[in-house]
């Protein structure tokens, strides 16, 4: 059965609770979620990244709910975007390593497809407790306002509101964008009054020292001052339709296509059969049937390298490829039978050989994954196991198409890797609540390191008891799956969003649209192939 995890959402959403959102009512300032609901289009789908971003982290201070920052794509004025809002009700909206991280995630998707960029600006800046894993590093703050410089250069339409406090280094992003917007009350400074006073002596107030009227009148900063955040949001909405509609898009009628055909869900078929792909086994090619379009599905050799289904379809009438596990027994035709969810070496060459093919035709690929690795043993190595494996991961790593990942069950070791984890680029990774997400699965993993601990232990000259191993294995499992659940993943940006399996098609169509908005062209190019 798909988990609920509903109730743990809507706890996140509260940010930092009832009584900071009341303070920030009590400012006079609306909360990110707000801002964001206010600035999108009424009646679109909004696509939320990185919802459990920090999750179960940060403990020690308190928890920062999502990062302490709402990102997502969604639509503005008949534009698609990205929209980055800091969340003040938790701490203020400082940056945690996480945020940074974060919000480089979120910069990163817009720059590879082409989405302009709108900020939220409510923040006080680094979060000081942990400076030093936030403010050096290239993944870490400074990288945001390089970004912010380079994303400007490629014409890419960056807008900045600030509405609340942008204080220290994270002056520079609102600063760094094509267009600055700030409310009154608000304050932009690299150094607040008590700071002022501390380093250099002098008592000046906060309006005189970085406040709205002061950036507007004097220093020139900002480019529109607005008396409410009601008012920013309406001015930011009327400077994003002054956009071209899509201006970076291959094909500036594919939005209205697949707006049109999410429409069309067939939910009442896929609600009434998602319970089976929670199943040990199923027919990867039912999921399919609910997920593309009601189109022909062309399954690429489809009598060889059966463990992984290859084959075109179609999705919001955009044409797309699938490369997903099979999750029941098949029969090759001249060997033994092959388990579901394992990479054998006539899967992974087929594979490799569809991305190819995928790239040849410039069609964006969708990556099922619910695998539980390549296959092992002293056959599948002599057959050259780690040779087909390396050509996936080759044609994977050097393809230029877009890619998107779900997924559905075990993302486990090697197959991670091979079937586009996030290390491998996709535009977009999702998972289900059932997802897991680990080198190896709980109970090899439980055995492979209570060995290791039982070894350590007979080197000291202790043999463990019976109940004693017991007790340690299944501590070892406890701690082990943990790690495994998805949520965990999903704290630490190793996948984009958790999504309900009736809500995949919508998720897939709302990325596929984003991704497919502009080909720039690249030869697709694979260096050496091991054959």
């Amino acid at each position: 059965m798909p988990i609920d995890l509903t109730t743990e959402e809507a706890r996140i959403r509260l940010g930092g609770g009832a009584k900071a959102i009341d303070r920030q009512h009590e400012k006079n300032r609306l909360t990110a979620r707000e801002r964001i609901a206010k600035l999108l289009d009424p009646d679109t789908h909004w696509f939320e990244l990185g919802l459990w971003a920090a999750w179960n982290m940060y403990v020690e201070w308190g928890g920062a709910p999502s990062a302490g920052v709402v990102t997502g794509v969604g639509t503005v004025a008949g534009r698609q975007v990205m929209v980055i809002a800091n969340d003040a009700t938790v701490k203020a909206g400082a940056f945690f390593p996480m945020t940074c991280k974060k919000v480089l995630r979120a910069q990163r998707i817009a720059t590879e497809n082409r989405l302009p960029l709108l900020y939220l600006v409510d923040s006080a800046g680094v979060f000081l407790p942990l400076q030093d894993e936030i403010f050096p590093d290239e993944d870490d703050f400074g990288r945001i306002f390089r970004n912010n410089a380079v994303i400007s250069a490629a014409g890419i339409p960056q807008f900045a509101a600030i509405m609340g406090n942008c204080v220290a280094g994270g002056g520079y992003l609102p600063v760094l964008c094509d267009t600055l917007l700030m409310t009154e009350g608000s304050g932009l400074y690299l150094a607040g009054p008590a700071l002022v006073k501390a380093a250099i002596g002098q008592v000046v107030d906060s309006e005189t020292l970085g406040g709205a009227m002061m950036h507007a009148s004097i220093s020139g900063t900002i480019d529109y001052r607005e008396p409410t955040d009601d008012a920013c949001i309406e001015r930011l909405r009327r400077l994003v339709g002054m956009l071209p509609v899509d201006p970076f898009s291959r094909d500036a009628e594919s939005s209205k296509r697949s707006t049109h055909v999410a429409n069309t869900l067939r939910s009442e078929d896929s609600a009434s059969r998602l319970n089976e792909f929670s199943q040990p086994e199923y027919d990867v090619r039912d999921l399919l049937k609910l997920i593309l379009d009601d189109a022909p599905f062309d399954e690429y050799k489809a009598d060889y390298g059966k463990t992984l289904v290859c084959g075109f379809g179609k999705l919001g009438g955009t044409a797309i490829g699938i490369v997903a596990n099979q999750k029941q027994r098949v029969k090759a035709a001249d060997g033994p039978m092959q388990f579901g969810g394992v990479i054998y070496v006539d899967s992974a060459e087929k594979a490799a050989r569809f991305v190819m093919d995928c790239n040849q035709l410039r069609v964006p690929i969708l990556f099922i994954q619910n695998v539980n690795g390549f296959m092992v043993g002293k056959e599948s190595e002599q057959n050259g196991i780690i040779r087909a494996g390396a050509k996936l991961v080759n044609a994977i790593s050097n393809s230029v198409v877009p890619k998107l990942t779900l997924i559905t069950g075990g993302s486990y070791g090697a197959g991670n890797y091979a079937l586009c984890g996030k290390a491998f680029d996709p535009r977009f990774i999702v998972a289900w609540p059932t997802a897991k997400y680990a080198v190896m699965g709980g109970d090899q993993a439980a055995s492979t390191l209570l060995d290791i601990q039982v070894q350590a232990m007979k080197r000291q000259g202790k043999e463990p008891e019976a109940d004693e191993l017991a007790e340690l294995r299944d501590k070892v499992k406890a701690s082990y799956e943990v790690q495994t659940d998805v949520r965990y993943a999903a704290a630490r940006l190793w996948v984009d969003a958790i999504i309900q399996p009736e809500g995949t098609r919508t998720a897939l169509l709302t990325a596929l649209s984003v991704a497919t908005r502009f080909d720039d062209g690249k030869p697709f190019k694979t260096g050496v192939f091991q054959v």
